[in-house]
């Protein structure tokens, strides 16, 4: 905590120095989790390299990958004390700060593919969650995708009935334990830097991830099957501390727009094949045996899984998820 404290303090010190001051230096540490070659790492380095090209120097982006800075629980809160101005944290990570909305992206099947998802992101829907932040203090600026996720286990997991008693680790989301509480199995709540170990020493049976993030923490190598469900989306909101956005002089921040959205294109232009490619590096090193569902197998998976929907609803908002479902069709 002190680091955050001082970091903060520093941040805010910095925040009133005016103009002038940010004009000479302007350093955004942009924090992220997950390994520097999965999309949401390209595209943080991609911002990097456009944020100081357009800026022409003035800013410095410096990224710290893989949980060096801060893991899952402590980030949002390092973000709001100035200790780091940028996060892309995964959509379900705003529940604690009081912002349930966003869970609905964890809905199992609540897309069918990339295009009912881009309806959302890249609309009304999207825009207006962004804005629900801004009361917290943080500034929303893109949704990155990571894909759609898998399961893994030690075991086949062909029907339903095949994660009973399972512990399977979750991040923390009340949507994904009712997910897997209505799958049989057991959620266990675990930070992501910590999840191959957990599935190395048997803390966790199982876990849930798209190939990429599977594939960079090596999680291949500690799980026997995985099923290609794509059951559920995994993805990200770029985040920004607003006091430090709102301080930054009007050129500098239109810049970092631009880089902001063109990384943005890049990031959710990879996304989809780094997964398969990872994918297919999981498959030739043979350590998992990957099962292909059948129509019927997915079928009995999303009758199983459809009740979470209905019990989300009071804690989401049903007229959040009858949005979605309207403007999806799905």
């Amino acid at each position: 905590m002190n680091r955050i404290v001082t970091a903060g303090l520093a941040a805010v010190i910095s925040l009133g120095l005016g103009a002038g001051a940010w004009a000479q230096d302007i350093t955004i540490k942009f924090s992220h989790v997950v390994a520097p070659d999965t999309p949401k790492g390209k595209g943080a380095e991609k911002f990097k390299e456009l944020a100081e090209q357009y800026t022409e120097g003035k800013v410095k982006v410096e990224v710290y990958p893989n949980s060096q800075l801060y893991k899952d629980k402590e980030e949002l809160e390092a973000l709001q004390l100035g200790s780091v101005q940028m996060l892309a944290p995964s959509l379900a990570k705003f529940g604690p700060l009081g912002i349930q909305d966003f869970e609905a992206f964890d809905l199992p099947y609540i897309f069918d593919g990339y295009d009912q998802l881009r309806k959302i992101t890249d609309g009304e829907i999207g825009k207006a969650l962004l804005a629900k932040l801004e009361d917290k203090g943080i500034k929303g600026l893109a949704y990155w995708d990571n894909g759609f996720k898998i399961m893994s286990a030690n075991s086949p997991l062909i029907v339903p009935d095949d994660f009973l008693g399972l512990k399977m680790r979750i991040q923390s989301s009340k949507v994904l334990e009712a997910e897997m509480n209505a799958l049989g199995a057991v959620p266990q709540v675990m930070a992501f830097s910590e999840v191959y170990q957990g599935l190395q020493t048997g803390v966790v049976d199982g876990t849930e991830n798209p190939p990429s993030n599977m594939y960079t923490q090596k999680m291949n190598e500690v799980q026997k099957n995985a099923t290609l469900s794509n059951h559920g989306y995994l993805g990200y909101a770029v985040i920004v501390n607003k006091e430090f956005w709102d301080g930054l002089p009007e050129d500098v921040r239109a810049n970092l727009e631009k880089a902001m959205t063109e990384a943005t294109e890049y990031a959710n232009g990879i996304a989809k094949d780094e997964n398969d490619k990872a994918l297919q590096a999981m498959m030739d090193a043979g350590t998992t045996e990957f099962h292909e569902m059948t129509d019927e197998e997915k079928a009995a998976w999303k009758e199983a899984l459809m009740p979470v929907r209905e019990e989300m609803a009071d804690r989401i908002g049903a007229d959040l998820i009858a949005q979605i479902e309207e403007a999806t069709a799905n």
